[in-house]
């Protein structure tokens, strides 16, 4: 490949994540379209490169990486930035705030935008595992609040680490998804998070960003539908 990276992404997804990493990193990539429309993510030669068929998929100059939390964490370490070394004192507490991210709000997430997928079609049942949810998530981001006010620097946006480029995103998709059901966010209830993805908008990778996915000059405090050159979020 001429780029050191491939970046396999829709506008708007969890691929948003990394591209932020490799803006403020400065690594040149080739961002390509996964079409969801065509569901794209399901086709032969996308498997072949994330099995499990979500979005997104990094290839490296060591061969093809899936899952958000690990593509950050391989970026982090590969070029000395965006997170504690591993022998930084506070390696450890980003470790564990990353892998909750990963492990416990991103899923939480899926589960409300995507509740028919876990327990099968049924509106009712739908609605009380998306009302459920909610609620789980707003305990996260309480959690996370505290964690914020604890440790500023791993949560900063304005020199941001893998925990603000991750977690800035989601704040955006909880204000956003499911359309019509999203009366339970507000980002104010929670400032130091707020504050967090404020000072983030402010970077060069956010305006990268802004331009190649359409998401409007306030992507992460007053967010809007993305309006991508190319593709579709949903």
């Amino acid at each position: 490949m001429t780029e050191p990276y491939r970046l396999h992404y829709a506008p708007d997804n969890a691929s948003l994540v990394i591209r932020l990493a490799l803006e403020e990193l400065r690594q040149p990539y080739r961002a390509l379209l996964v079409d969801r429309a065509a569901r794209g993510q399901s086709s032969p030669a996308y498997l072949a490169l994330n099995p499990v068929g979500l979005i997104p998929a990094l290839e490296t100059p060591d061969g093809p990486i899936f899952e958000t939390g690990a593509i950050l964490l391989w970026l982090a370490d590969r070029h000395g930035a965006l997170a504690p070394l591993p022998d930084a004192p506070d390696r450890g507490a980003l470790l564990k705030w990353l892998f909750f991210l990963s492990n416990s709000l991103h899923p939480a997430l899926r589960m409300t935008f995507y509740p028919d997928r876990y327990i099968g079609p049924g509106t009712a049942e739908c609605t009380r595992l998306r009302r459920h949810m909610q609620g789980e998530i707003a305990r996260h981001l309480d959690t996370l609040e505290s964690a914020a006010t604890d440790a500023p620097s791993l949560f900063s946006g304005a020199e941001p680490t893998v925990l603000s480029l991750y977690l800035a995103p989601m704040l955006r998709w909880m204000a956003l998804y499911p359309e019509g059901e999203t009366g339970w966010f507000s980002l104010a209830r929670w400032p130091h998070l707020g504050d967090m993805a404020a000072a983030l908008e402010s970077r060069p990778s956010v305006a990268a960003a802004i331009r190649a996915e359409g998401l409007g000059p306030a992507p992460f405090t007053a967010p809007q539908p993305a309006d991508p050159p190319e593709g579709s979020a949903l």
